[in-house]
């Protein structure tokens, strides 16, 4: 199980798009035509082998529409790619996990959990084919050359009324070893990464944070710090979601 793609909820898909593409250096991004039937848009930019993408609502009534009216621009869903779709199927029925979509193609099998099932957000499980391909950043993707090319998403920070409590249902579901503590944190290990559960804000649960791996942090920071971010420390705050970069 690891992290495959990363998304946010922006009001602003344009600017939020120019922005994101422009902070981290990325290639422009693919307009996924799929998701209007989300009632969304979007763009998805490529970040390594992974994929980070903004998604905003087209009409009312959407779940991403539903979030920004509760947290404002916020850290949305988390897409994970699992190497058995049908072990991940057959425990989701075992535990009573409800499925709110599924797409069955030839190139990748998918489905969106329910959130009250597993708490804090919506949360994908994929299974591409082959395994290095990924349907959702378009035709024609490409690995970026270079350092570019290493970037990474390392982990994904979840703000919870019980962390603990989460956490330890986060790995029920997706079928990983039980979570560490970490001082108040709760942490979730997968492949190449990790999930953090924390005291949720005042904005309540949900994503609140991502970890980035970049080629040249100190320049990401310089160019948020042109673009009027917020920069603490290492991190960026960024659609109301706390970027935490760090050197590949």
């Amino acid at each position: 199980m690891r992290i495959r793609q990363i998304v946010f909820a922006a009001t602003d898909l344009q600017a939020g798009a120019a922005q994101l593409g422009a902070l981290i250096g990325m290639a422009a991004p693919y307009r996924d035509p799929g998701v209007a039937e989300f009632g969304l848009d979007n763009a998805v930019f490529v970040l390594g082998d992974q994929f980070v993408e903004i998604v905003s609502p087209t009409r009312p009534g959407t779940a991403a529409g539903r979030l920004i009216e509760r947290r404002g621009d916020s850290g949305y869903m988390l897409i994970l790619q699992t190497d058995d779709f049908s072990r991940e199927l057959a425990r989701f029925e075992r535990l009573g996990v409800r499925r709110v979509w599924a797409k069955d193609l030839p190139d990748i099998r998918a489905t969106h959990l329910h959130p009250k099932d597993i708490g804090g957000a919506i949360v994908s499980i994929d299974q591409p084919t082959p395994a290095a391909s990924w349907r959702w950043g378009g035709p024609d993707w490409t690995v970026q050359d270079g350092r570019a090319g290493q970037q990474r998403v390392v982990g994904v920070t979840i703000g919870a009324d019980d962390p603990a409590a989460m956490a330890g249902r986060w790995a029920t579901v997706l079928g990983l070893a039980a979570p560490a503590a970490q001082g108040s944190t709760q942490r979730l290990v997968l492949d190449g990464g990790w999930i953090d559960f924390e005291a949720a804000d005042a904005r309540g649960e949900g994503i609140c944070g991502y970890t980035l791996a970049v080629a040249d942090r100190d320049a990401v920071l310089a160019r948020a710090r042109e673009m009027g971010l917020a920069v603490a420390c290492h991190a960026v705050m960024l659609f109301g979601t706390r970027v935490e970069l760090r050197e590949l």
